[in-house]
């Protein structure tokens, strides 16, 4: 059964969220107003380009090398994108008591420069990058910095940014581009992040789940819910009887399990939802 889907004023998720300790499972669109464009929203169709899959980089050095050319051009963006109105206001509910804590699928790292603090992020973080061969951990930023030094001039050929830093770049520039190896063991790099065909590590599935199911109702926002990894909380809550609040533009695969939803911009509404919830709740 499809719920009732609510326009900005948010009067009709009020009831389930006062009062209650509410845990949070955001997507792209809490990120898409800080210039991160989305793979699954309203303008997904204009773009061509699929996103990297797992098999793909493990398993192809031209892929890793597509990549990781995309990425040297797409990172200035991620690198510069500041948390927007939706992220500060779901940091505001932390501060305020309201939130258990905060389960993302997005790699950018915003909620927690936006100051929410008890954060997991079930995709990883993508200003951290991996050696697939010795495991050490090393900063995007510093692999940035290497990759400039080995290709000059190659900042300037960036056409469009996606999700994960990729950028779309034509195929003769990329068949140029040095891909720098790990600085300690000379192994293959990989960003810090679960690629599409992945499967999220358990202990990650393992904290995300216990700090949801310590709250009595679980608000999704700015996630089409398409990607099971997100989905299964959805599915979980609603299994154990606890309440699902949705808030994203446009329909979503958690719809039926949904209490309401409220369609609309995470930015847009999350700062009125912050002011409903503490205003109502003060007097």
């Amino acid at each position: 059964m499809t719920p009732p889907v609510a326009p900005a004023p948010l009067e009709p998720c009020i009831p389930w969220l006062l009062d209650r300790r509410i845990g949070i499972l955001t997507g792209a669109g809490c990120s898409t107003e800080s210039g991160i464009p989305d793979y699954r929203g309203p303008q997904t169709r204009l773009r061509k380009r699929a996103p990297m899959q797992a098999h793909e980089f493990d398993g192809d050095p031209e892929a890793r090398r597509r990549y990781w050319a995309r990425s040297m051009v797409g990172w200035p963006t991620i690198a510069g994108a500041q948390p927007n109105a939706g992220h500060r206001a779901l940091a505001e509910l932390e501060r305020e008591g309201c939130v258990e804590g905060l389960v993302t699928q997005n790699v950018d790292g915003l909620h927690t420069a936006a100051g929410s603090r008890n954060v997991v992020e079930l995709h990883g973080a993508l200003h951290e990058v991996r050696c697939m061969t010795c495991g050490a951990i090393t900063s995007r930023e510093a692999l940035q910095a290497r990759f400039e030094a080995l290709n000059p001039g190659f900042l300037h050929h960036a056409v469009g940014v996606a999700p994960d830093g990729d950028a779309d770049l034509p195929a003769e520039l990329v068949a140029e581009f040095v891909v720098a190896p790990c600085a300690a063991c000379g192994g293959v790099l990989k960003p810090n992040v679960v690629f599409f065909g992945e499967n999220v590590p358990n202990p990650i599935v393992t904290r995300a789940r216990t700090l949801l199911d310590r709250a009595d109702v679980l608000l999704v926002v700015g996630s089409s819910l398409t990607v099971y990894s997100g989905y299964r909380f959805v599915r979980a809550a609603h299994q154990r009887g606890i309440p699902v609040v949705i808030l994203n533009l446009g329909p979503t695969r958690g719809d039926p399990e949904a209490c309401v939803r409220v369609d609309g911009r995470a930015g847009e509404l999350l700062p009125h939802l912050v002011a409903a919830l503490c205003s109502t709740a003060s007097g």
